[in-house]
């Protein structure tokens, strides 16, 4: 069950990537995407682009744009089922502990003050910067004679996302429309300029914390046990509790720095690869990066070609898919009352 799920996955991000590199107002066959991979491995075993400039395209625009939505969408899943593990909860998601907030006053600043101080790099070191501290400040809030109750982290995370979007709003107010227009088009996530620099920086973190989620696997599935009974099999609630934490947040935070916020990922593919694979982590984990990346490189693909020469914004369309799938996540769960099912 574990390889065939995870081989069906894997054939689906492939197909996805090979098919979101070919697509856009250039158009490249998938043999020609493929045969170009290959040339550059010293593989000369299919066809290569015919068009005079593909070649171009593809490695400076279309790759690491499909590269980084695999990435982006595997740190959120990956991000998702974490949460979910900590909250004993499918209706967590890493919104909960204000990254993604904490992301965006960040970055609006940087935005609004017209910050450079690297450059074109600021604004997402600054929304990385951004997302840790709001994450950092949820926790310390939260604790409470050396123990972190999660109904406090949650309610701590709702009070802090409240103030973070009227901080945002007051952001907007002082900006010209210029920098008023650029807060919005961050804050509705897009993948639009992606260049292979930013690959760098976001691979090596996704992967660091992917890895980090596999280690805490087994732990989680004994967290699922309840407090009590995880800590007299000999697991420690509390650091257990701040690893998972310092995990989402490094994974949300790197998705969000270089594309904005996306909606909806880390709640939507957890919960459907747990209803196909059941709650045990090792496979979960694994399962939701691969579903994660499948699902944001299909996305991205619709951002680019539902509207002719128009790039929608990619959070606006994850959350008109993830909206209404919410709305029947909670209905379910108040039928099961708040089980996994």
């Amino acid at each position: 069950m574990k390889g065939g799920l995870l081989a069906v996955l894997g054939g689906l991000l492939l197909v996805a990537l090979v098919v979101g590199a070919g697509q856009g107002q250039m158009h490249v066959p998938p043999l020609e995407v493929l045969g170009s991979v290959l040339h550059r491995f010293g593989l000369d075993l299919g066809p290569l682009p015919t068009h005079p400039r593909a070649e171009d395209t593809l490695w400076d625009v279309r790759f690491p744009r499909v590269v980084l939505a695999a990435l982006v969408g595997a740190a959120l899943a990956t991000a998702g089922a974490v949460m979910q593990g900590i909250f004993g909860n499918p209706l967590a998601e890493p919104a909960v502990v204000g990254v993604s907030s904490g992301a965006a006053v960040a970055a609006g600043s940087v935005i609004v003050f017209d910050v450079a101080v690297l450059g074109s790099w600021t604004i997402a070191v600054a929304a990385f910067l951004g997302g840790l501290a709001a994450t950092l400040l949820v926790y310390l809030l939260s604790r409470d004679g050396g123990r972190t109750e999660v109904v406090t982290l949650v309610l701590t995370g709702i009070a802090l996302n409240a103030m973070t979007s009227a901080a945002l709003a007051f952001l907007m107010f002082l900006g010209d429309q210029q920098a008023r227009e650029e807060i919005v088009f961050w804050t509705l996530g897009s993948l639009n300029g992606t260049r292979w620099a930013a690959v760098a920086v976001v691979a090596p973190l996704t992967a660091t914390g992917i890895a980090a989620a596999l280690v805490l696997a087994r732990r989680l599935d004994l967290l699922a046990l309840g407090d009590r009974a995880a800590f007299h099999v000999g697991v420690d609630v509390e650091r257990l509790r701040l690893a998972a934490i310092v995990v989402v947040a490094l994974l949300t935070a790197a998705a969000v720095s270089f594309c904005g916020i996306i909606a909806f990922v880390g709640l939507v593919v957890p919960h459907l690869v747990r209803m196909v694979a059941g709650p045990g982590h090792l496979l979960l984990v694994p399962a939701s990066a691969l579903g994660g990346a499948v699902l944001l490189t299909f996305a991205d693909l619709w951002a680019r070609t539902a509207i002719d020469n128009a790039d929608l914004p990619i959070g606006m369309l994850t959350s008109l898919v993830g909206g209404p799938f919410f709305f029947w996540l909670i209905r379910r769960s108040r039928r099961t009352a708040g089980g996994w099912a």
